[in-house]
């Protein structure tokens, strides 16, 4: 199975760990933030893998190279101009030609993936977006799933009067390449801001699927240091 994950962020707020080091080679427990999410992916049968870059690029490539060390197939997209998490995956249409995933940079996740996406094929949505409950939902896109487990309601990041629910985007999708027809090319475009709202105006499905399992949003320093705290104990726990 094929997958994008998205790695082009500069980081800017884990400063000054990412001034001379791409947030995806952070370090959790010794190895890099994207070495755990190829893994991972891998895990989980996804292992034709695009990766986005922009910062540092070359720190990525020259770790990873072709990704056959780490039982996977790596290609890159380098970003001269940042193109946005929907954008920087419609620039690589065409190596999707089946169901894919789409798994954001600066997510640490233990959970299994193979029951979201068996999930997003038994209800045939062209779109599946993984969901997480979070204390601060006026921080995220939040959703609200009807019984059926489409999503009835999704916005972006909106004011602390106007919550609705504590079911945030997780970075993590099921996609079947014609979601890509929705995207403009060739600049920037957003997942969250863009796309979701876009397919639900026009009558789209897209399920939700709620992952149960620890996420953490590596976008500040201190969520950057649970993550690392995390995996240590885990490592820990096995030696």
């Amino acid at each position: 199975m094929k997958g994008m994950i998205l790695a082009a962020g500069e980081g800017t707020r884990l400063r000054p760990l990412t001034d001379h080091l791409p947030k995806p080679m952070l370090p959790l427990a010794g190895r890099p933030l994207l070495e755990h999410i190829i893994i991972h992916l891998r895990e989980c049968g996804i292992v034709d893998l695009a990766v986005n870059l922009h910062h540092l690029p070359d720190a990525v490539i020259d770790y990873f190279g072709d990704g056959s060390l780490w039982g996977v197939n790596l290609r890159y997209s380098v970003e001269e101009h940042l193109l946005g998490s929907a954008g920087g995956v419609k620039r690589l249409q065409s190596f999707f030609d089946d169901t894919f995933v789409v798994y954001y940079g600066d997510v640490f996740t233990r959970a299994d993936l193979r029951p979201m996406i068996e999930l997003h094929r038994q209800h045939g949505a062209p779109a599946t977006m993984g969901l997480y409950r979070v204390p601060d939902p006026w921080n995220r896109g939040i959703a609200q799933l009807n019984k059926n487990q489409a999503i009835a309601h999704f916005v972006e990041k909106p004011p602390k009067e106007q919550i609705f629910s504590d079911l945030a985007n997780a970075g993590i999708y099921v996609l079947e390449p014609e979601i890509l027809d929705y995207i403009p090319p060739e600049q920037p475009y957003d997942f969250g801001h863009d796309v979701f709202p876009d397919l639900l105006a026009r009558g789209v499905r897209v399920t939700g699927y709620v992952i149960e399992d620890i996420l953490i949003d590596i976008g500040l320093l201190e969520k950057y240091e649970e993550a690392d705290r995390f995996v240590s104990m885990k490592m820990a726990s096995v030696a």
